[in-house]
């Protein structure tokens, strides 16, 4: 099995005639790696988070994650590849009319797995991010930074061997951020790869690690972390 977890080369992904959001993107990441992808609104952040989760298709070059081909998968291969991932969006997506249970638990009820699986699962990623005691709250009555947390918990709960989280503390206060960092940092030592796109730069001060940034949709600096 590969030591990567994600390769990419030569990615780009083009809009329009002249209209490339990507160009020419080449990275590896290891397994196990935590990194950051930065750089100024309009860079390519979340395009280069879209590939990685199948949203989109690159328009040239090869994405290979957990040894799989994804540049060009067919529709009805992408379900099952996005057991593997687990994505975290700014806006939480969490579905207002149901409980923080059922929230986490939406990407397993889809696997057919056994009831007392999934109770034993979102039991145990509800404790994890410190909501065990909100199991049966609707998202309208948390704070932001708890549906943060939840969103968090529906994206692991599925065990991803990649973790990708789109600004996931772009709408947050200063100390409910850095407890999101946190989180996301205990999930990476439980082995999972982390990919995050923020353009937080006392964030990635307090929490060191690879920093990958894109200017223009290029990669501009590939600085420090170690894996």
């Amino acid at each position: 099995m590969s030591m990567k977890m994600v390769r990419l080369h030569g990615v780009a992904k083009q809009y329009g005639p002249n209209r490339f959001a990507l160009q020419n993107i080449s990275f590896d990441l290891q397994r196990g790696e935590f990194a950051y992808v930065t750089g100024s609104n309009g860079a390519g952040k979340t395009t280069l988070l879209k590939l990685l989760f199948a949203m989109e298709n690159a328009s040239e070059g090869s994405i290979i994650v957990n040894n799989r081909d994804i540049s060009a998968l067919p529709k009805n291969r992408i379900f099952q590849y996005r057991r593997e991932v687990g994505f975290v969006f700014q806006d939480f997506k969490l579905l207002p009319d149901l409980t923080v249970y059922d929230n986490v638990s939406l990407p397993l009820e889809i696997r057919k797995m056994s009831q007392s699986e999934v109770d034993f699962r979102v039991k145990g990623v509800l404790a994890l991010v410190g909501l065990a005691d909100r199991a049966d709250d609707f998202p309208t009555v948390l704070s932001g930074g708890e549906q943060q947390r939840v969103a968090i918990a529906r994206s692991i709960i599925g065990k991803p061997a990649l973790l990708l989280a789109d600004e996931p503390t772009g709408n947050l206060d200063n100390q409910t951020a850095r407890d999101i960092m946190q989180l996301f940092q205990e999930i990476h030592e439980m082995g999972t790869t982390v990919l995050i796109a923020t353009h937080d730069e006392t964030l990635m001060e307090e929490f060191p690690a690879r920093v990958i940034e894109l200017q223009r949709g290029k990669v501009q600096v590939d600085r420090g972390g170690n894996t």
